[in-house]
């Protein structure tokens, strides 16, 4: 069978898994906080016909002769540059600039995102909770869930943009500090998190552990802007250029496979 069967059916899968992450862009254009993902491609096994020898006349052949077998998918990764700055009218939307990343808790599990769309939610006791949209608690610099007491009503709360504090109105104007500040935490390599949906991360060896902004020497703080949200840094002129170029080669690599059929077919028939 001919190598270039199998190396460009490779191809094509490969092309296919490309289009899936560029589908998965586009459809994430509005999306709170979404990091764009890109594609990485790597060979695979190199058949040898011939080694480096000698020729014919016994002198020192260089190089060698070895045939690809086609291509597979290296990694999916995401693109964690800074998304742009959205004005919200609620209290409650919080924009990180920076590298940070808030810590949110899932029943005995802590999750990182920098969706910061949030709400209150209101517990057993009156007091209010500072969740996700799904429920997640946001979590302090003690890693307990930040609130607000019940008598702090509907009069606003305040969000200090250089230590994350949390400050609250009360009804004749002045604001009580509630001694929370929002927890923000860097990775060393924010690339090897792993994505579990709903805009979360979770942290895992190739991350390392989280590092919290507030406590570590030689860490650049993050911003936490009020009143707005980070939105999606999928470029849509960057998707559509590459959709197109994915698209090509998967029809350059189709094109091999009909290519490497006729041939075959023209061998076939050398018999008749």
């Amino acid at each position: 069978m001919m190598r270039s069967l199998w190396a460009a059916a490779s191809g094509m899968k490969s092309q296919q898994t490309s289009v899936d992450t560029i589908a998965n862009n586009l459809a994430n254009v509005n999306t709170t906080s979404y990091k764009a993902q890109n594609t990485q491609f790597k060979t695979l096994l190199y058949q040898t016909l011939q080694a480096t020898s000698t020729n014919a006349e016994g002198e020192a052949k260089p190089t060698s002769a070895q045939v690809g077998l086609g291509t597979r998918v290296a990694s999916i990764n995401s693109n964690f540059t800074q998304g742009p700055q959205l004005a919200n009218d609620s209290n409650t939307a919080m924009c990180i600039t920076g590298e940070g990343f808030f810590a949110v808790q899932d029943g005995e599990e802590t999750h990182y995102t920098r969706n910061g769309n949030f709400t209150w939610a209101i517990d057993n006791t009156g007091a209010k909770v500072l969740t996700t949209a799904e429920g997640y608690k946001v979590l302090d610099q003690a890693g307990k869930p930040i609130t607000l007491p019940a008598t702090a009503g509907e009069n606003g709360f305040t969000v200090n943009p250089d230590d994350a504090s949390i400050s609250y109105r009360n009804p004749d104007g002045t604001y009580t500090n509630t001694g929370q500040s929002i927890a923000l935490y860097q990775f060393t390599n924010r690339v090897g998190l792993s994505k579990i949906g709903e805009n979360l991360y979770d942290e895992t060896v190739a991350s390392g552990e989280p590092v919290s902004e507030w406590n570590t020497n030689g860490v650049i703080r993050s911003s936490v802007l009020q009143n707005y949200l980070e939105g999606s840094n999928v470029n849509v002129a960057d998707e559509m250029v590459n959709l197109i170029i994915s698209q090509r080669a998967y029809e350059m690599n189709s094109k091999a496979i009909t290519t490497s059929d006729t041939m075959l077919e023209q061998a076939n028939n050398l018999k008749r």
